[in-house]
C-alpha cells in the first residue's frame, strides 16, 4: 500500500492560492507606449493572449503539486514479513596451517586435503544458518577476524572460499584464535558466545597459549566446540611417512572446560552429523516480530517536476528565439 511519512505537508497545497488573494497585488510599471486606435492591423489574436496567461499557471500548479507530494515522502509498504528478533550467534575459527594440507580425507571416493573438506561441509552449514549471525576467524601463525558477526552469510561464505593454506602462515596459533573470539564476544553481552574451532589441534605458535586463552573463555562464559579435522590413524602418504594425526587430548580438554563438546571429523559424513548436533545443542527460543519492507518513492514526483521545469524552459526559449 501507498503511505506518506509526512502527510501533514499536504496542508500547504493551497498556499499559492491563499497568497494570491491575501497579498496585495503588484501593479506593473506604466511604460510609454504607442497608442493605436485600431489594433486589427497588427494581426493580434485574443485567444493567443489567453493561452499565454493560462499555460504558465497550469505548469506552475502541476509543479507545486509534484513538489508537495515529494516533500510528503511517499513510500510503498510491502506485505508483512516475519523476522526473528533473536538468533544464534557463533564464530567459526578455521585452521589454515600447513598441517591442514594433509590429504587424508575422503570425499566422493577420492582423497582431498583437510581444508578442502572443511570448506565443502561449512558451505552447507552456513547455508542453513538463515537468520543467524556468523563470524569467521582464520588462524595459523596469528589469528585474524576475516568477517565480524553478521547476517550477511553470503559474504562469510565468499571470504571462506577465498582463503587458502599459507594465507596467514604455516604454524598453528590455537590460543590466539580462542582469545580473539573471546574479545569479539566481549563486545556483545547478549550473544550466545559460541565458538566452533576447526583444527588438527596441535598449538605451535602465537603469543598466547591455549591454557591462557582457555582461562579467558571460562571467565567470559564462552562455549567452545572443538572439531578435530583428520583421519584417526593418518593416511599413508609414503613408505616412511603418515599424515599427521589429531591432538584429541588438547581439544577435548578445551571443550570440556567450557561446557562444550569435542567432535572428531574423519570424513564429510561425520562433519555433517557434527553440525546437526550443534544445531540441537545451541537452539534458543526466538520471538518473532512482523516487519514490512518499505520502498521510497519520493524521487518519482521530484523527477517529473524536474523534467517538467526543463521542458517549460525549453519551450520558452524556443518561442523567444522565434
Amino acid at each position: 500500500m501507498l503511505e506518506f511519512l509526512s502527510p501533514w505537508l499536504f496542508l500547504i497545497l493551497p498556499l499559492p492560492l491563499v497568497s494570491y488573494f491575501l497579498l496585495p497585488s503588484v501593479k506593473p510599471r506604466q511604460l510609454a507606449a504607442l497608442k493605436v486606435a485600431n489594433n486589427q492591423l497588427f494581426g493580434l489574436k485574443e485567444h493567443a493572449q489567453q493561452t499565454t496567461v493560462k499555460t504558465p499557471l497550469l505548469i506552475f500548479s502541476i509543479l507545486w503539486l509534484l513538489l508537495v507530494i515529494a516533500s510528503a515522502k511517499p513510500q510503498w509498504v510491502g506485505e508483512p514479513m516475519i523476522a526473528p528478533t533473536q538468533a544464534r550467534e557463533l564464530i567459526l575459527a578455521v585452521d589454515l596451517s600447513a598441517s591442514m594440507q594433509e590429504e587424508d580425507m575422503r570425499m566422493n571416493g577420492r582423497w582431498i586435503d583437510r581444508l578442502t573438506m572443511v570448506k565443502s561441509v561449512l558451505k552447507e552449514f552456513i547455508d542453513k544458518r538463515k537468520g543467524d549471525r556468523i563470524g569467521l576467524i582464520l588462524f595459523a601463525d596469528n589469528a585474524y577476524v576475516q568477517a565480524p558477526l553478521t547476517f550477511d552469510l553470503t559474504t562469510v561464505q565468499t571470504l571462506l572460499d577465498e582463503s587458502f593454506l599459507g594465507l596467514v602462515g604455516k604454524r598453528t596459533a590455537i590460543g590466539e584464535a580462542i582469545g580473539l573470539a573471546v574479545k569479539r564476544f566481549d563486545n556483545k553481552p547478549d550473544s550466545n558466545r559460541v565458538l566452533v574451532l576447526l583444527t588438527d589441534g596441535e598449538n605451535t605458535a602465537g603469543n598466547i597459549s591455549p591454557d591462557q586463552a582457555l582461562e579467558l573463555a571460562i571467565a567470559k562464559e564462552v562455549t567452545i566446540y572443538t572439531i578435530g579435522v583428520g583421519s584417526e590413524q593418518g593416511r599413508q602418504v609414503g613408505f616412511f611417512q603418515r599424515a599427521s594425526g589429531i591432538d584429541e587430548k588438547s581439544l577435548t580438554r578445551i571443550s570440556d572446560a567450557t561446557n562444550g563438546r569435542f567432535f572428531r571429523a574423519t570424513d564429510t559424513d561425520r562433519l555433517s552429523e557434527i553440525y546437526e548436533t550443534l544445531d540441537k545443542l545451541e537452539q534458543i527460543e526466538s520471538n518473532v516480530e512482523t516487519m514490512r519492507p518499505q520502498t521510497a518513492l519520493y524521487y518519482w514526483p521530484l523527477g517529473l517536476a524536474l523534467l517538467l521545469s526543463v521542458g517549460a524552459l525549453a519551450v520558452k526559449l524556443y518561442r523567444g528565439a522565434r
